[in-house]
């Protein structure tokens, strides 16, 4: 048994091909997202990897629709989407496959 932190990874991810990381794999990347409200992430995109948000506590924007607990919102290859936590919120982010370098800055949000 391996025992770690969420307060020792990089921005809640704590699965995938980085470092520090609870599990090194690429197949996929895996985090906790805790958000204060107003806190923002401009508009991006992956090429490769499909993007699982849950939003597990809280109110956010993305797609420009309002999301809220319990929401699952999947971002395919090629959509855009921006973000905003409209309240303190929480997300577990999954991206499929684990893609390092696969965020593309700009398009248009999926709405």
């Amino acid at each position: 048994m391996k025992n770690f932190a969420l307060s020792d990874m990089v921005k809640g991810w704590f699965v995938g091909a980085f470092s520090p990381t609870a599990l090194q794999t690429d197949a996929c990347e895996v985090a906790v997202k805790h958000y204060r409200a107003g806190d923002r992430e401009d508009v991006h995109h992956h090429r490769i990897a499909t993007e699982v948000t849950v939003v597990v506590s809280g109110k956010v924007r993305m797609c420009g629709r309002v999301w809220t607990a319990g929401d699952i919102v999947v971002i395919e290859p090629g959509e855009a989407t921006d973000f905003e936590a409209l309240t303190d919120a929480v997300n577990v982010v999954v991206k499929l496959p684990g893609a390092l370098g696969d965020k593309y800055m700009g398009g248009t949000p999926v709405a």
